[in-house]
């Protein structure tokens, strides 16, 4: 690893670890994660989607990288129902799963990790993963499983339509897709990119703030087998499949790989535990699968950075 990807991978534990620090001393109030992520969706994420997607070239070829979500959480649909079944889980736990083992963080740890390991120039292309890709699947197919695995809820399209609709990062995608042909002046960039910025550190931050693990009890095999899929199954199909398959090669492949072999997604967590779908296993697979990623996410950058 570079030691300029070393530097900023120190930088990630550090934050994360901040985080937790700040729960055990409870030097900031209850709702500190809530505000930290308020800020990070509406703020540090849509700023750096402004000042990076804005350069980023159209082409046919980011297509099959923006695929990638849509593939991993149908495979994961399936896998976790077999599974589900054949462990004889909850319907609630079964949803969760698919939910949180189905979706990457392409966002908050996925950008933060796009630019340790592959640098800057590669985040148009992690922000094009993640909101055409991650983010699009769970405000669609993602309300529909948690909607169908939840007791006593509907489904409704409007609602569906006005959540893409209303979520800041997908306005600034739209946004800045409509400036392209324009130049931005040179103090919006720097203006831009300092704000992009704080997604790193708050972002991490807020994770490590709602680690929680008190609730292993029962819940061990469940969470192996989603964090199985999440960090090795997932990213092996992805790379067998793109590589093999479909003929993709270069950085675009190791990029889109490296984006699916992510941790669970926040936002994901989220929607399941609004929909009560077993709030203590989903609340594990993220704090134990953030952390946890921190390790095998240099050993999948090595072995692209050698077969791919």
């Amino acid at each position: 690893m570079p030691g300029v990807a070393m530097n900023n991978y120190l930088l990630l534990g550090a934050c994360f670890l901040l985080g937790v620090f700040l729960k055990q001393t409870k030097q900031l109030p209850d709702n500190a994660a809530a505000a930290l992520s308020g800020f990070v969706v509406n703020i540090s994420l849509p700023a750096l989607t402004l000042v990076y997607l804005h350069g980023l070239k159209v082409d046919s070829g980011l297509i099959m990288p923006a695929l990638m979500a849509w593939l991993v959480f149908g495979i994961g649909c399936g896998f976790f129902w077999v599974a589900g079944r054949a462990m004889g889980l909850s319907r609630a736990a079964t949803g969760g799963l698919m939910l949180t083992g189905g979706l990457a963080n392409t966002s908050f740890i996925g950008l933060p990790m796009i630019e340790t390991f592959y640098g800057a120039e590669n985040l148009g292309l992690g922000i094009l993963i993640d909101q055409l890709g991650s983010y699009f699947v769970l405000s669609t197919l993602g309300i529909l499983i948690a909607s169908i695995y939840s007791s006593g809820r509907t489904v409704s399209v409007k609602a569906i339509a006005l959540k893409i609709v209303k979520f800041r990062p997908f306005q600034a995608f739209v946004l800045a897709f409509i400036l392209m042909p324009l130049d931005y002046p040179t103090w919006t960039v720097e203006l831009l990119k300092r704000l992009g910025a704080t997604l790193v550190p708050l972002a991490l931050v807020s994770v490590g703030y709602q680690l929680r693990l008190s609730q292993f009890k029962g819940r061990t095999q469940a969470l192996a087998i989603g964090l199985g899929f999440k960090l090795l199954i997932a990213p092996a199909i992805i790379l067998a499949l793109y590589s093999i398959a479909f003929g993709e090669v270069g950085s675009n492949l190791q990029v889109t790989v490296f984006e699916s072999a992510m941790a669970p997604m926040i936002g994901a967590s989220i929607v399941a535990i609004d929909h009560e779908l077993d709030p203590p296993l989903l609340t594990l697979m993220v704090g134990v699968g953030i952390p946890l990623s921190f390790l095998t996410l240099p050993a999948w950058w090595y072995v692209l950075q050698r077969f791919a």
